[in-house]
């Protein structure tokens, strides 16, 4: 099971993600009670080893505009979330970056085609709520094959459940480790990482 344990910013946070076995540790870099700089993030990513991807989290910028801020916190993956093109897929590529493209539950059944990102991500029809939802209604849309991640309501007691439930490839959370908005609970991120493990 991949995981991925998203807006982190402390190195605290980070450190335990990584120790604890996450694939990749997000960075938010929109406007969210989890924003980081990219300044920040260029302090925060010589705590992630080779073999763990940092994804920068982006929602209403252009693709050009991801793929240059990404660019100044030094990160190779981009999560866009909200609709996006064919196009934009080719211009992250272009840039020579990586690829999270992420929906919601409650998106047309076109979006859910594969546009040739190099992951997908399918998230709550209400994103941020930290509500679970019907996780197995998604094995309606087409994913199999694919490299996909499961995300919203997500914390350690369910994430089992809803992983095998929806038929997730993998799993990223955020409001599910956190003490309060925005704050990140360490010993959650741990027992999170090791139920999605296990």
């Amino acid at each position: 099971m991949f995981v991925k344990v998203c807006g982190l910013s402390t190195p605290e946070s980070v450190r335990e993600a990584v120790d604890a076995g996450a694939d990749a540790v997000g960075f938010v870099l929109t406007a969210s009670p989890r924003e980081v700089s990219p300044d920040q993030v260029r302090i925060l990513l010589p705590l992630v080893p080779d073999g763990v991807r940092a994804v920068g989290v982006f929602r209403l910028e252009s693709a050009a505009d991801a793929v240059a801020t990404a660019r100044a916190a030094g990160l190779e993956w981009l999560q866009l979330h909200g609709h996006r093109t064919a196009d934009d897929v080719k211009t992250v590529h272009d840039a020579g970056m990586r690829l999270i493209r992420a929906v919601t539950m409650g998106a047309s059944q076109d979006e859910f085609a594969d546009l040739g990102e190099d992951v997908f991500l399918v998230d709550a029809a209400v994103p941020g709520s930290g509500e679970a939802w019907d996780y197995a209604s998604v094995r309606g849309k087409g994913l199999d094959g694919r490299q996909w991640l499961l995300a919203g309501g997500l914390e350690s007691g369910n994430v089992a459940f809803a992983a095998t439930a929806a038929g997730a490839w993998g799993v990223d959370v955020s409001s599910g480790v956190e003490s309060s908005r925005g704050v990140k609970d360490l010993a959650k991120i741990r027992a999170f990482v090791e139920a999605a493990k296990a």
